[in-house]
């Protein structure tokens, strides 16, 4: 079998029709709005992950082809290309990130019909029917990652910056929890609309509550403006800044910092020393060479929910009645028990679970701590 993966564009395949002899999976990334940056890399790894399945056999012969959605236009526009797919049956799953409102939408479009694989970090709370999430909830972010802030930087001030929607507004309810339970207090708190953030109102706001740390849940572009405009205005001179959004792309396009107080917590970072970690890159080396997109948490996200989907395609079970317990359980049972069985054939094997905290270091993020 080819080590090649197809990519097939969903007006075609409105036209071919469903094809049995292949596992189709629809890729659900941004290619363009606020997280459009990050669409690129996300699309990557996933066409890497294909091009492993298929060159390891496929499902008993049967070759992955992906279909990319861009998940990054308005929900109703994303739900209706979705929807087209999965009722003529053309897709035997979705796998992606994008904010969570357009999440919520597509899961509730969709109706359980084909399994889910939600990748970055989420709001937690209920599943939907076949939905899986890969990613980090909000306590398990910011807990960890908080407390080290609080025990190392004696931060007792904080200040939340997010966008107003899902995620940012769990990420802002985590966070106030864990300043009660540090005994600190919250100065400053605002949720803004995507693409609409008043950086200077926001920033006089910040200027005049003097906080120690900033929470920072803006997501994508509006994330870059926020910290190039934070670093214009010399805050980040005496504020630190913690995000849980803050991957590769995004510090590229903030023209890097080395300041020495812009924090990212996620479980994926380029400087992380661990050997799946290192494999990843170097088989996206050996697959892209040079132009190789930048190995950012929502790509490796993107490449372990595609192989997620082709492990399950592979076992039998992508849509088989049991399809949301075996996932669940392939995603958040610890490595080394039985779970290897069920990622047997994938090349770098089951996630890792750990979250680490950086700081970043001109255009890298350097990991200064790790939490199991």
């Amino acid at each position: 079998m080819t080590d090649s993966a197809d990519i097939r564009s969903p007006a075609e395949l409105l036209y071919a029709g469903p094809d049995p002899r292949v596992v189709r999976i629809g890729v659900l990334v941004p290619m363009s709005g606020v997280l459009g940056l990050t669409g690129p890399s996300g699309l990557a790894y996933a066409e890497l992950a294909a091009r492993e399945f298929n060159a390891a056999g496929g499902a008993h012969g049967r070759p992955m082809e992906l279909v990319p959605v861009d998940a990054g236009q308005p929900a109703t526009h994303v739900v209706s290309a979705v929807r087209a797919l999965v009722d003529s049956c053309l897709v035997d799953a979705l796998v992606g990130f994008h904010t969570s409102d357009v999440r919520r939408a597509v899961d509730t479009a969709i109706g359980g019909r084909v399994m889910s694989v939600f990748t970055p970090p989420h709001e937690g709370g209920p599943v939907a029917a076949r939905a899986v999430r890969l990613g980090e909830s909000p306590a398990a972010q910011l807990i960890p990652t908080m407390r080290w802030l609080h025990e190392h930087r004696h931060i007792r001030r904080w200040a939340l910056v997010g966008n107003d929607y899902i995620w940012p507004q769990a990420m802002h309810r985590t966070a106030r929890r864990v300043v009660g339970q540090l005994y600190g207090d919250v100065v400053f708190d605002r949720l803004v609309p995507v693409g609409v953030l008043h950086l200077d109102r926001l920033l006089h706001g910040l200027d005049a509550a003097r906080p120690d740390a900033v929470v920072v849940s803006l997501v994508g572009s509006d994330l870059v403006a926020f910290n190039r405009a934070f670093r214009a205005a010399g805050l980040d001179r005496r504020m630190i800044r913690l995000s849980g959004s803050l991957e590769e792309n995004c510090l590229l396009a903030s023209g890097g910092d080395d300041g020495g107080e812009l924090y990212a917590c996620m479980r994926s970072l380029p400087s992380i020393a661990d050997p799946r970690h290192e494999d990843l890159a170097a088989a996206a080396d050996r697959a892209f060479g040079p132009t190789a997109p930048p190995l950012d948490a929502y790509a490796e996200g993107c490449y372990d929910g595609v192989h997620l989907a082709g492990a399950m395609a592979r076992t039998g079970n992508l849509t088989a009645a049991t399809a949301t317990v075996v996932a669940h359980h392939m995603v958040s049972t610890p490595r080394g028990t039985d779970v290897a069985d069920f990622w047997r054939g994938t090349p770098l094997g089951a996630p890792s679970r750990r979250m680490n905290l950086a700081v970043a270091d001109g255009l890298d993020l350097r990991v200064v701590a790790t939490f199991d």
